[in-house]
This record gives structure tokens, C-alpha cells and sequence, in this order.
């Protein structure tokens, strides 16, 4: 049994790099074709169809079944929704509101806003790794920290605490509006 596990044939490895390489083409023409959304982490939707894409690659890759013309045929497929979706998020906004989460301000300055880092579902400990690697050494430094659509977090920060965020960068984000009332005048 342990030999079933730890040894393969010639032609196995030859099957695997073919559906290897049938694969890679599909997935660079599919890019080509679909644009530089095909792997963004954009949304929900967008996150959802890269782990699909990933799924059938190594599906179709390591195992005889499915064959690869089903993991073209779902791959084209999984593309597809992809275009459709981002199509029909451009055209009607409502669309893009049910589909798609916002942006949260989860602190302002050395200020948690702790009614929004429990919506982004986000703890403290959390919030504190995310500072590190934006390499905060100060709360001083940190204009606002937003927890994104994608599960990123932005630290917007500066050594001069006076400086302005451009309000464009706020637009959309949840209690976004509370970094101008905070702002001293």
C-alpha cells in the first residue's frame, strides 16, 4: 500500500505533464481573452472563481478523471461567469451593491472604531498584525486603517499627522466620513 503511495510509472509522468501543459495553454489563452481581472481578489465573486480555477487545475492535472477536455470545458466556463459578472457589475449598480462587500474604516489615528472592526469581523490582535506589516512603529503615523472588499487591510499612513487624505480615497468606505469629523480644523 505505502508503494502505491510513493512510487509512479513513466507514463504517468507523462500523463501528467500533457494535462499539465493543456492546462497552463487554456489557462493563458482564458487570461488573454478574460484580462488582467482573471486572478485579482477584487471581490467576493473574483476570490470565489480563483480557488474554482485552482480546484480544477490540480484536479485535471493529477487524476485521469475528470479528463481534460471537462477541466477546458469548466474552465472555460468558470471565465465566463467571470466576464458575465464583471459585465453586469458595470451595467447595473444595484448589482455590484448585492454582490459586492465595502470597504470599512476600522481606525482613525490611534482610534479603534470598534463598531467597525466587529462588522469586518476583525480583532484587535488582528488589526495590530496588519500595522506591523505596513510598518507602523507609532499610532501618530496612521491617518486611517480600512479593512477592504477583498480581505486586505490598507494602512494609510504619514510621518507628518497633518497631512490630508484625499477624500476620492474614502469614497465608498464605510464610516469613511468619520476621518473628516475627526480631523482637526
Amino acid at each position: 500500500m505505502l508503494n502505491e503511495w510513493t512510487t509512479t510509472g513513466w507514463e504517468q509522468i507523462a500523463l501528467i505533464a500533457l494535462s499539465a501543459a493543456a492546462m497552463y495553454v487554456t489557462v493563458i489563452l482564458l487570461t488573454r481573452l478574460a484580462g488582467v481581472r482573471s486572478f485579482s481578489k477584487m471581490s467576493g465573486f473574483d476570490f470565489a472563481v480563483t480557488v474554482a480555477i485552482g480546484s480544477v487545475l490540480g484536479s485535471v492535472i493529477l487524476s485521469k478523471n475528470p479528463p481534460i477536455t471537462h477541466g477546458i470545458a469548466a474552465l472555460v466556463f468558470l471565465f465566463g461567469l467571470q466576464i458575465g459578472m464583471a459585465i453586469l457589475r458595470s451595467r447595473f449598480p444595484r448589482l455590484q451593491l448585492l454582490a459586492d462587500n465595502k470597504p470599512r474604516l476600522i481606525m482613525i489615528g490611534g482610534e479603534i472604531q470598534h463598531d467597525q472592526l466587529r462588522k469586518a469581523k476583525m480583532t484587535e490582535d488582528d488589526l495590530w498584525g496588519k500595522l506591523r506589516e505596513a510598518n507602523a512603529i507609532n499610532f501618530s503615523q496612521v491617518l486611517v486603517v480600512i479593512a477592504e472588499t477583498t480581505g486586505d487591510v490598507s494602512v494609510l499612513h504619514a510621518k507628518d499627522k497633518n497631512e490630508e487624505i484625499q477624500p476620492e480615497l474614502l469614497k465608498g468606505v464605510i464610516a469613511g466620513d468619520r476621518y473628516r469629523a475627526a480631523r482637526p480644523r
